[in-house]
């Protein structure tokens, strides 16, 4: 006890801000130990997606004094890279304590010599990173946590080139981070968005007017509609961007549920702002049926994913990441002037379809490991190889980027075309189903189902890792009654692989021409998690078709999993 009390004593004597230094100060005299080392010895430490955590003292937890390091470590990287004259752009989110995380980054920087351009108000992530790209920044900072719960934050971190940093930068900046000094001792400009430096301004008035030029550069389609969209921000930031664009671009009639459309990191109507989540949407879904919309979609709170549900048969229908990024895919392909030239990207654990649509137009498809940062790496490096044009990526995860608008996923301009999909589709007196079932015709029914199996703590993390090891030695010879005819162990053979593909701790277990099953630990979560995707040749009705399809893939995944012992 008397170390963890020394360390928290000397954390407060470095902490700036009053509240989190009241806030440690009672855990102390409280005498919970379990809370005390929850937050000391457990630190946050930065990867590829930045930091994350729940928010309150300590540096096991996000709060001023945190960002305030981290800052002067991202600030420290930048100048050994030679890259802080570039600037940097800063966005946030709805968060209560986003505003203040943003300011202390601006103030941090600044007071470091570095030129910021800083969003005033909530903003959509995709718009930050768009930002970045426009004007060649060195480097972006988005105070989010995303769909997180509501008592989380982050610091995401985008790179040299506006995308999310790969390694080995992640480790660069950490090592930074950890040279840094006590929070209070760290230079920084007190109120920097009400400073006056020289080094700190608003971004461009016009920022949004670039954005949609360069989202319309890449529509196939040059006329509006009459369409119909619910449309739900969950509380957060997605709303007026994507309004201001659905109406330059004619689709006019975007009805936001009320209930949901004010940005509010408090979250008030849902236990979990994610549009994954059951109960998200249910608002949304609601005020469509009762104004007999044509098509509903969400942004998660920062607007980086987009969910859909379209009308089907007698109900809703939710379409799955997978179903969206088929259907952007198939959509993007066609309407390519040549797709010959095309490269579209998708990660290992998303439906093999877009494979199968890329080699019937021709398009080159790259595989690369979970997280958008690698589908932009992948894409962007084979376009610099001169290998052809990176139009189209996605993660089935709701994460969809159309060309290289912005170099992660981007809701807003994913919501636009998908508009535009439907739209082209009612031209001709078709549905979205309709689509969906021409490509299980065109390239076979394919389903994909995911299981997790739950272990806390760093006991749980042994163990997933030994169930990956395991498997890789003794797989099974069947999953289901359905033969293994390969087995690929990621973690092995990483040299002779792309970087977009390298070493991970991932199993896939190949069915024939059946499917596939990969087991992978969670990267964010503690969970092992069981993905399979099958594929069937379309008989009778394509729906039916598909329940029971879906229902045996969900058992298969069960089964393993329940074979797996943790």
């Amino acid at each position: 006890m008397n170390d963890l009390v020394a360390q928290a004593r000397d954390w407060i004597a470095g902490d700036p801000d009053p509240g989190t230094v009241a806030e440690l100060s009672a855990v102390i005299e409280s005498g919970d130990l379990a809370d005390l080392a929850s937050r000391m010895e457990t630190r946050l430490t930065f990867g590829t997606a930045g930091i994350r955590g729940e928010v309150g003292a300590g540096p096991g937890r996000m709060n001023r004094a945190v960002v305030i390091r981290t800052t002067r470590g991202l600030a420290d990287y930048l100048h050994a890279q030679g890259r802080a004259e570039l600037g940097v752009v800063v966005g946030f989110d709805a968060r209560p304590s986003s505003r203040q995380f943003a300011e202390d980054t601006v103030g941090v920087l600044a007071a470091a010599g570095i030129p910021v351009a800083y969003f005033p108000d909530v903003t959509p992530t995709p718009l930050v990173a768009y930002t970045a790209k426009h004007l060649g920044a060195g480097a972006a900072v988005v105070v989010t946590a995303s769909h997180n719960p509501p008592a989380d934050n982050g610091y995401k971190v985008y790179g040299a080139e506006a995308s999310q940093i790969v390694p080995p930068a992640d480790v660069e900046i950490q090592a930074a981070i950890d040279t840094a000094p006590p929070a209070n001792q760290i230079a920084r400009i007190a109120d920097a968005f009400r400073s006056g430096s020289d080094l700190v301004s608003r971004v461009p008035s016009d920022i949004v007017d670039s954005y949609w030029h360069e989202i319309s550069s890449h529509r196939s389609r040059h006329t509006g509609s009459d369409l119909t969209v619910v449309y739900t921000p969950i509380h957060g930031c997605g709303l007026d961007t994507l309004s201001d664009v659905m109406m330059r671009a004619g689709h006019g009639n975007l009805i936001a549920v009320p209930e949901q459309a004010a940005p509010d990191g408090t979250f008030p109507t849902v236990e979990f702002p994610n549009p994954e989540e059951p109960g998200a949407m249910d608002m949304a879904l609601e005020l469509a049926t009762e104004i007999d919309a044509d098509l509903v979609l969400a942004n998660d709170p920062d607007a980086d994913r987009l969910a859909a549900v379209v009308p089907h048969q007698t109900g809703w229908r939710p379409l799955s990441g997978n179903e969206v990024g088929a259907l952007l895919g198939d959509y993007v392909l066609a309407n390519d002037p040549d797709p010959a030239t095309a490269i579209v990207a998708s990660s290992i654990v998303s439906s093999p379809i877009l494979g199968s649509l890329a080699d019937a137009y021709g398009a080159t498809h790259v595989l690369t490991l979970t997280g958008f940062k690698w589908i932009v790496k992948a894409g962007l490096t084979l376009e610099g190889e001169g290998r052809g044009r990176f139009v189209y990526g996605y993660e089935e995860a709701l994460g969809y980027t159309v060309g290289s608008i912005v170099r992660d996923k981007d809701g807003i301009s994913a919501a636009l075309i998908f508009t535009d999909l439907v739209a082209d589709l009612a031209d001709r007196g078709r549905t979205v189903m309709d689509g969906l079932h021409d490509l299980w015709l065109r390239h076979g029914l394919w389903v994909s189902t995911q299981t997790s199996i739950v272990r806390e703590g760093p006991e749980g993390q042994a163990a997933m890792g030994a169930a990956v090891d395991g498997l890789a030695l003794d797989p099974p010879s069947d999953v289901g009654g359905l033969q293994v005819t390969a087995v690929t162990d990621y973690r092995r053979g990483a040299d002779e692989r792309p970087p977009w593909l390298g070493e991970q701790a991932l199993v896939e277990l190949t069915l024939g021409g059946s499917g596939r099953v990969l087991v992978r630990p969670s990267g964010t979560e503690p969970k092992l998690k069981v993905y399979v995707d099958l594929m069937e040749e379309v008989s009778g009705d394509p729906d039916a078709h598909h329940t029971r399809l879906l229902g045996r893939a969900g058992s298969l995944g069960s089964s393993l999993a329940a074979s797996i012992r943790l």
